[in-house]
């Protein structure tokens, strides 16, 4: 792709009917699972993207055969039961946090030294609390540069379980990582959360899948995650769903264009916590409909500025970030904090771009506040090789001229065909 990539407005409002890729999240947990079960899996409606490629490079350099039916949209994975053949690897994750996180807990089940390390934005985004949790399950984990970053050392020898302590406000990925693999510890498993846990429904999703997949969690009222050792991942054929996150971007497009767009096989039923995106844009005046086997959504002539805690949804903050300057009163953003540890310090990045189109955007330590913007100035729009950055901008391009996206390449890290996907969006008439 090119350096930097236009925007055209549309000149009439979307009305369009999108098929999008598998999630990301479910694609990579599915991998995962597969990997560690006894047994061959088919993995159907997969995403393949620079984090699912990561993830599965990584696990076959760890010994575990995968076939990655790219055109198909499939992996065939043979798990090994929890057994990784590999026993002295370098791992390279790129700024995959799915697979960073999930691969530090994994490797501790395998019988060797293994090396894992990122891109320059991955060795800054903290991960000290895993460590912490994994020390304390007895694998011996250390930061190659001793600040609790990337590049690790794993000197595996097996998990033995016990008893670790985690807080939980800094990653969901963290807890979702250990859980994976705490049914293969030589004892029971105990994870402890201290404080608000961010990202909930990505948790949520993790236990769900990890029954569909064969393994029981019990959860008490206090945040404490009991997995018993013995349980094994169940080798199946197993269905993605479509990417949530990324219907956010199609969602917000039919706000803004006063259009209607459907996503095909997504659904209120989905184990996605990012669904939960359409609630915002109903708060914001928007038509939301919920079919069998769809969730459509109708733009409005005039959009409302919301206020919304985003905890629970925190990867569709950029979306609403980017829509926000066309309601027509302030949209504040809360208990996102976290948001500032992701591919960019996304709180900064926002409102660094905001303001840069002329919009008045105030940036707080858990969120933004965003006031409306009657008429926004061309710009060309910094993505901070953040993949979130440049579909969310597009939207905002899609209605305000001028704006320009900087390394639209970028957004290859989950939704490589985003562009064309778009312009098949704007191509379509649908009845």
């Amino acid at each position: 792709m090119p350096d930097t990539l236009p925007v055209q407005p549309v000149t009439s409002p979307l009305n369009a009917v999108i098929d999008l890729p598998g999630s990301k999240s479910i694609t990579n947990r599915a991998l995962m699972m597969a990997a560690l079960a006894d047994g061959s899996s088919r993995i159907s409606g997969a995403l393949f993207c620079d984090d699912t490629r990561y993830m599965c490079a990584a696990l076959q350099r760890l010994g575990i055969p995968i076939i990655a039916d790219v055109k198909g949209c499939a992996y065939e994975v043979r798990g090994m039961g929890g057994v990784f053949p590999s026993t002295s690897v370098d791992l390279f994750v790129g700024n995959s946090g799915t697979s960073a996180r999930f691969l530090t807990a994994a490797l501790a089940l395998g019988n060797g030294t293994y090396r894992l390390d990122g891109v320059p934005r991955m060795r800054q985004r903290p991960i000290n609390d895993l460590l912490t949790a994994l020390r304390e399950l007895g694998v011996d984990v250390r930061a190659e540069h001793n600040d609790e970053c990337l590049p690790l050392i794993i000197r595996a020898a097996g998990l033995r379980g016990g008893h670790a302590v985690m807080r939980a406000d800094m990653s969901s990925q963290f807890l979702s990582a250990l859980l994976m693999v705490a049914s293969y510890g030589m004892e029971p498993v105990e994870i402890e959360l201290h404080g608000k846990m961010s990202s909930e429904p990505y948790v949520e999703l993790t236990l769900l899948m990890m029954r569909q997949w064969g393994v029981d969690c019990s959860r008490s009222d206090r945040d404490l995650f009991t997995i018993l050792n013995g349980q094994r991942f169940i080798a199946q054929d197993y269905s993605v769903e479509p990417d949530a996150t990324s219907a956010s971007y199609f969602f917000a497009a039919a706000a803004v264009t006063n259009g209607r767009v459907r996503v095909n096989h997504l659904t209120q039923d989905s184990l996605q916590g990012d669904t939960a995106f359409i609630d915002v844009l109903a708060q914001m005046g928007c038509e939301v409909t919920r079919g069998k086997d769809f969730i459509e959504v109708q733009g409005t002539s005039t959009l409302h500025g919301v206020d919304v805690d985003m905890n629970r949804i925190s990867d569709t903050v950029m979306t609403l970030a980017a829509i926000a300057p066309f309601a027509d009163s302030p949209t504040i953003i809360r208990n996102v904090a976290h948001i500032r540890n992701k591919e960019s310090d996304r709180i900064k990045a926002l409102c660094n771009e905001l303001i840069r189109l002329g919009v008045q955007a105030e940036a707080r330590a858990d969120g933004l506040i965003i006031q409306p913007c009657k008429e926004m100035k061309p710009a060309l729009i910094e993505t901070y090789d953040d993949h979130r950055m440049a579909m969310s901008f597009t939207i905002t391009g899609l209605r305000s001229p001028g704006v320009v996206i900087h390394d639209p390449e970028c957004v290859g890290k989950t939704f490589p065909d985003f562009f064309q996907r778009i312009r098949l969006m704007r191509e379509q008439n649908y009845v």
